[in-house]
Formats: C-alpha cells, sequence, structure tokens
C-alpha cells in the first residue's frame, strides 16, 4: 500500500473540474484508491463520495492505494495533483 498526503492550495478547494477528473484519472487504475482525511476517507472512483468531503484550502488531504498497479497509480495521481495546485507532503 502506498500513502500521499497533499495540501490543497487552491483557493475554491477540490471542486467540482478538479475533482470530476481526480475520479476519472482513478477509475482507470484496477487499484482500491481511497482519497479523505484522517476522520473520513472514501473511494477516490466515485465522485458523490469525493464531493461529500467538501475538502476546502489549507486542508491536508490524504490518498492510498493499494493493487496490483499501486506504483503506477500513485505516480500518475501525484503528477496530476500537482498540477492542479496541490503540494505534496
Amino acid at each position: 500500500m502506498i500513502e500521499q498526503k497533499y495540501l490543497i492550495n487552491d483557493e475554491l478547494g477540490l471542486h467540482a473540474r478538479p475533482a470530476g477528473l481526480l475520479v476519472k484519472m482513478a477509475a482507470k487504475f484496477k487499484s482500491d484508491v481511497q482519497l479523505g482525511t484522517p476522520a473520513k476517507m472514501v473511494n477516490a472512483k466515485r465522485i458523490i463520495g469525493v464531493m461529500a468531503l467538501t475538502l476546502k484550502q489549507g486542508q491536508e488531504m490524504m490518498m492510498t492505494f493499494s493493487g496490483e498497479d499501486e506504483e503506477t497509480a500513485a505516480a500518475e495521481v501525484k503528477a496530476f495533483l500537482q498540477e492542479n495546485n496541490f503540494a505534496a507532503l
């Protein structure tokens, strides 16, 4: 299992456009991809769960990857998030 943490820098937080793109990206992997905070984790392949987190600017976000393609999934998601104003911690 791979765990990554990010700081949300976008002033709108994890809003609809990047959330939708992130869900679409996560869905292409066979691995289980989870996203959230220490208090609540959701399936990153489901837009309803991701949007329900209502992650805001300045919050920390955690992602976990587990499965046969976890390394590829973690690397691609990390690159996407860094391009979209999320800072790796």
